[in-house]
């Protein structure tokens, strides 16, 4: 077996495995409060036994799908649909590397400031709530980040596998219609905070996103006996 159809096949359980794992992780995480009204949901954070585990959770989802995109880039014939998957596996880099860090603010970071600030007294409360305001607003900028990223990611390999005839067309499309939900999630992050809009946003255009990647993985998986590397040919 080449390398490629190996990778192609790690690529696979990597897909349906890391959107379990993130769907799973963020069932888990509490959802009561608005997450535009800080003191209701600061409260509502620190109450949670969990939030460490499901975030660290998200970000091992967001790390395996972040490995299924390289290996998806992998699987297209030379040409055109290769060298727009190049930039897509540099935009899969990036987005592990930013939702480590989005997942140290949110998931370790606020988690200690709102404990902070649900334990302590009356007299410094007020100044460790405008602390752990900040490290929202930090955790608010890092996921509009994250967002836009994932959605220019999936747009470029939704253009690779349009151009490549490996891949059936509507799979493309379908690339290409998540990826701009998760940029228009991103623009409204960044404008409105995790308001009404954004978390709708949010969370259909993260919905097309798991359904594609889970069926990306199949069609890899299908696709690697078909594949041999550069090297394994010659």
């Amino acid at each position: 077996m080449s390398t490629n159809q190996h990778l192609a096949r790690l690529g696979s359980i990597a897909a349906v495995g890391g959107a379990i794992l993130l769907f799973v992780s963020t069932l888990l995480h509490p959802l009561n409060s608005d997450p535009n009204d800080p003191p209701a949901a600061f409260a509502e954070y620190a109450a949670d036994s969990l939030w460490v585990w499901s975030h660290l959770g998200q970000f091992l989802g967001v790390a395996l799908l972040g490995m299924a995109l390289v290996a998806l880039a992998t699987t297209f014939n030379p040409g055109q649909a290769a060298a727009w998957s190049r930039f897509g596996q540099a935009g899969a880099a990036a987005i592990i590397a930013v939702a480590a860090v989005l997942q140290a603010v949110d998931g370790v970071a606020l988690k200690v400031m709102v404990d902070r600030w649900a334990a302590d007294t009356e007299e410094t409360r007020v100044f460790v709530f405008e602390a752990a305001f900040a490290v929202r607003q930090i955790e608010i900028g890092l996921a509009s980040l994250l967002s836009l990223l994932s959605g220019f990611t999936l747009i470029i390999f939704g253009v690779s596998i349009v151009l490549s005839p490996r891949y059936p067309l509507w799979m493309g499309w379908i690339g290409l219609l998540g990826g701009l939900g998760l940029v228009a999630t991103g623009a409204a992050q960044a404008s409105t905070g995790f308001s009404d809009l954004a978390m709708t946003l949010s969370m259909l255009a993260s919905a097309v996103f798991l359904i594609w990647v889970i069926l990306v993985g199949i069609l890899i998986w299908r696709l690697a006996p078909r594949l041999v590397s550069d090297n394994d040919a010659a």
